[in-house]
């Protein structure tokens, strides 16, 4: 493993859950993007290689929510039919090719709100003061 290699591997175990949430979607809107200039030049095998890497990322991203959280339920259902429209995409090639920028706009959407939130919760999270008990 080469210095680079390693300083990438580093790099993904310090972040935070929010930050490999956001890395995530970016990975995934990335994919999706190269999927629609592939198709577009009519490259099907690295379309279907990056269409493949999007909706496994989807997948895992499904695969990890936690359902006890209320959020979860909403984030499966919406998981769940950003797999499905990508199957449908994928099935159906140039047919579908405007499905890929409305796909990218929820990913990005997704990654926003996360990460505004994230710093909602940084901005108003206060350290109190050590009390003294008497």
């Amino acid at each position: 493993m080469n210095n680079y290699q390693r300083y990438q591997k580093e790099a993904i175990f310090s972040m935070s859950p929010v930050e490999l949430l956001i890395l995530l979607y970016d990975e995934c809107m990335k994919d999706l993007r190269k999927a629609q200039f592939s198709l577009e030049d009519g490259s099907m095998d690295s379309f279907d290689n990056y269409l493949n890497k999007a909706v496994k990322i989807i997948r895992y991203l499904n695969n990890t929510l936690r359902m006890d959280q209320p959020v979860s339920k909403d984030l499966r259902r919406l998981y769940d039919f950003l797999t499905f429209d990508l199957g449908k995409v994928k099935a159906g090639g140039k047919k579908y090719l405007n499905e890929i920028p409305k796909l990218v706009d929820i990913i990005q959407d997704l990654r926003d709100g996360f990460d505004g939130a994230s710093h909602q919760v940084a901005d108003t999270h206060m350290v109190e003061e050590e009390r003294v008990l008497v």
